[in-house]
């Protein structure tokens, strides 16, 4: 496809461009009073995920009224395992629940490798968006890397620490290793199917990678995430693991196009250890968004001055927060587009 705005396409690749793109994750979300109104005439989060008319609006939204580079398409990370057969309910005041966990081998029988056709609402919902936005930008696909699947699918729900999962990498390493692998082969059918949707980058969120050791992190996530990386060729893929600098040295090295860095990774110290050829993208803090639009702007500038120097992509460092002004987000993105 032909893009009238293919800026992160090209930032991605590693090539030249005019200015810095920049997207926002969770860019479709409440900070939008236009993507709340949708979401109540959808009823509940997850009848909107599964409406593949209404995701595509609400990802339409921030390239329209936000000005955003790319869109990506409205979903959650937790499609794969619902797919999969381990099935989440959204509950407004504590978030994704699993009302049957996985935890040892004979839960293994609940599962199977997802299929595609498993998840067609979002493949839908990914073909829509493209139809609708008529190449005025790209579409992002996204999916959540295994460990952090995995940790939601052990523990039930979300958790400050991730015990319960974190225990079984100790006590069961092949079981975990047999669900990995589960997790992974969905989430490689599923990406392809993505991108046959006309999905034209892809990323991989690793939400919960800060919680284990860099030792834990090489043998339960990082090899997982490698092998997505290595199977999927079409599209640039990026890696955001929340909390794992410890790790960018690694990705460095995998067969990915990006890689994104949380508010705590300086850019300078990514850029040496990276090399000059990968592409860094972030990394805003989001509550930096609570401050004025002056003082976004001068903390946005701040920012693009530490990634100078090698291939760009301006982002947040994590999820932009639900009761952010508008205004502040502005000001980041017009920040961006005017340097």
């Amino acid at each position: 496809m032909i893009y009238q705005n293919d800026l992160i396409l090209r930032a991605a690749r590693g090539e030249r461009t005019e200015r810095t793109p920049v997207w926002m994750m969770r860019q479709a979300g409440r900070i939008l009073k236009e993507y709340r109104e949708v979401r109540a005439q959808a009823g509940s989060f997850k009848n909107l995920v599964e409406n593949p008319a209404l995701a595509a609006e609400v990802t339409i939204q921030p390239v329209d009224l936000l000005g955003v580079d790319a869109a990506i398409i409205f979903s959650d990370i937790l499609v794969v395992p619902d797919a999969m057969g381990c099935r989440y309910e959204m509950e407004e005041a504590r978030g994704p629940v699993f009302p049957q966990t996985i935890r040892n081998t004979a839960d293994l029988r609940l599962l199977h490798v997802a299929d595609p056709s498993e998840l067609q609402y979002v493949t839908d919902a990914i073909s829509l968006t493209v139809k609708q936005l008529d190449g005025r930008v790209p579409v992002i696909g996204f999916a959540g890397a295994p460990f952090t699947i995995f940790a939601y699918m052990t523990e039930g729900k979300g958790s400050k620490t991730f015990s319960i999962a974190k225990k079984l990498l100790y006590t069961d390493p092949a079981f975990s290793h047999r669900l990995l692998d589960l997790i992974t082969e969905s989430t490689i059918a599923y990406l392809k199917a993505q991108i046959a949707a006309g999905a034209a980058m892809l990323q991989l969120f690793d939400s919960w990678a800060g919680i284990l050791s860099p030792d834990q992190y090489g043998e339960f996530s990082g090899r997982y995430i490698h092998r997505i990386c290595e199977a999927i060729t079409e599209v640039p893929v990026t890696v955001f693991a929340k909390g794992a600098w410890f790790a960018i040295e690694d990705f460095a090295k995998y067969p990915c196009r990006t890689i994104g860095l949380d508010w705590n990774t300086d850019p300078r110290w990514a850029r040496q250890v990276v090399g000059p050829n990968k592409t860094l993208q972030g990394n805003l803090d989001p509550c930096q968004l609570y401050a004025t639009p002056e003082q976004v702007a001068e903390a946005t500038r701040s920012m693009l001055q530490a990634f100078a120097g090698g291939p760009h992509i301006a982002n947040l460092g994590h999820g932009v927060y639900p009761d952010t002004p508008v205004e502040s987000v502005k000001a980041f993105i017009n920040t961006v587009k005017q340097a």
